[in-house]
């Protein structure tokens, strides 16, 4: 064979491997087509109506507006929003006009029972739920929890078609899962991806471990289903994390575990019971692990105990650091609320945890979250000044009163920074200190004692309360 011949040889053979790779790895994608097709019917758009004092729209007059009859519900109220508004006459006799917004959903029960997001439904004075064969139906409101972002609705009807409900606890990173929803009014729009993480924490979402995907999700997915390979609902689309208002690979779905329990006693009692500890806690860094004696940072690091709550009966302390709860283990803090308030009250739990370097088990009952969370009193202003230490700080001890708005024994009461360590560390006059090096502090005297004799180069723990709201920092004094 000449070389020109052997060359085009390889080069045909190259080109045979390239695409027969090519047609395994399509081969390996997966076919969501019969999938949509089955679940589909069951997934439905979610319209609201919210009944707002009438705007009356300022130099109309001077302004080109746009037709906005015929235009899906958000966009319209898009385009009403961005007008500029002129003030409400006081005459006018108390009209009103209707906001609308849309959603998604899907149906449970074959008589009727939907799934949504409560921040879908939440201030309609009507909703209206759309099927797939474009029928619709006027809902009924059964219970919404804010704190989950679950809603119960009900409508009327007979043999509707549901959806099959998977095991959320069963997914792994990396898994393909698809949404249905109505993106900007879009109905039936199919979206894939992945499973990006599990059991994320969200700011202000404390009690439900999110599903983090790379699914396509915008406003309108929002109480759509998620689903898994099996066609199995494994969640309820919730958010997106975004910088310019859509989708940016970043969305988070409630566990359909979660989802169920919250369902269950929406229908059963019309709220939600969650376990309570009656602590607040913080993440375990670096730092604080090796002040507190631990091999790796991990845990959640008691800063507060509220007084006669659960935590406060069963022994917690500050500066506790909770290593597992019934055994499952707390690497993050923030695995610590999603596994108690998934506890009914009442339950009886055990905790392992670290105090002075060693572990230690406690059994204790779980309460009840309260309705309005907890509550805790400022720090008051401080009296007269008493000592400074070589924290380069200023404190005094605090009043009786003081220590009983603030549950507190002891503690000392920042008047002012100075130059050195406390200024760098960012604590402020007002701050008040109540554990230093892992030693309880009882007296501006105590707390000089200690300060004193802290070890240089090493990482120590201060336990500061600021507007009653208690954290550890750590810090270390240099040569």
């Amino acid at each position: 064979m000449s070389k020109l011949g052997l060359k085009h040889y390889f080069v045909a053979v190259v080109a045979a491997l390239t695409f027969s790779q090519a047609m395994a790895a399509q081969a390996n994608l997966p076919d969501f087509t019969e999938l949509v097709q089955e679940a589909s019917p069951a997934v439905v758009n979610i319209s609201t109506r919210q009944k707002l004092p009438e705007r009356a729209v300022a130099g109309a007059g001077q302004l080109n507006i746009p037709d906005l009859e015929g235009l899906p519900p958000i966009f319209r109220e898009f385009f009403e929003r961005s007008m500029p508004q002129a003030p409400r006459n006081p005459d006018n006799g108390g009209r009103q006009r209707e906001a609308q917004s849309l959603g998604s959903g899907f149906i449970i029960s074959a008589d009727g029972y939907v799934l949504t997001n409560n921040h879908v439904i939440a201030d309609a004075d009507e909703i209206i739920v759309r099927l797939s064969d474009r029928s619709e139906l006027q809902a009924k409101l059964i219970g919404a929890d804010p704190r989950s972002d679950v809603a119960l609705l009900k409508i009327d009807g007979k043999n509707l078609p549901t959806v099959k409900l998977g095991k959320s606890d069963e997914l792994k990173v990396g898994e393909w899962v698809l949404a249905i929803g109505s993106p900007f009014g879009f109905d039936h729009s199919v979206t894939a991806g992945i499973v990006s993480a599990k059991g994320r924490s969200l700011p202000n979402e404390s009690y439900v471990p999110f599903i983090q995907t790379d699914v396509a999700i915008n406003p309108g997915n929002s109480g759509g289903p998620l689903f898994n390979l099996a066609g199995e609902v494994v969640g309820i689309n919730s958010q997106i994390f975004t910088r310019s208002g859509g989708f940016m690979g970043l969305s988070f779905a409630i566990p359909i575990s979660v989802v169920m329990d919250v369902a269950d006693q929406l229908k059963k009692d019309g709220k939600v019971s969650r376990g309570w500890l009656g602590v607040v806690i913080q993440e375990v860094n670096k730092d604080l692990a090796e002040s507190f004696g631990l091999e790796k940072p991990a845990g959640a690091l008691v800063a507060q105990v509220l007084e006669d709550g659960p935590a406060a009966k069963g022994g917690l302390q500050v500066g506790d650091v909770i290593l597992s709860l019934d055994g499952k283990p707390i690497e993050m803090s923030a695995d610590l609320p999603h596994l108690v308030g998934a506890l009914k009250p009442g339950a009886s739990i055990e905790l392992n945890v670290v105090r002075d370097g060693a572990r230690k088990n406690l059994k204790l009952s779980i309460g009840s979250l309260p309705e309005d969370g907890d509550a805790v009193a400022n720090a008051g202003a401080p009296g007269a000044e008493r000592s400074s230490n070589r924290l380069g700080v200023k404190v005094v001890e605090l009043t009786a009163e003081q220590k009983k708005s603030l549950d507190l024994k002891g503690g000392v009461s920042i008047t002012e920074v100075l130059d050195g360590p406390a200024a760098l560390i960012g604590l402020r006059p007002g701050d008040v200190i109540t554990h230093l090096n892992n030693q309880a502090i009882n007296s501006a005297k105590v707390f000089t004692e200690v300060a004193q004799a802290l070890p240089k180069n090493r990482s120590v723990s201060m336990r500061v309360l600021r507007q009653g709201r208690a954290s550890f920092i750590t810090f270390k004094l240099a040569e």
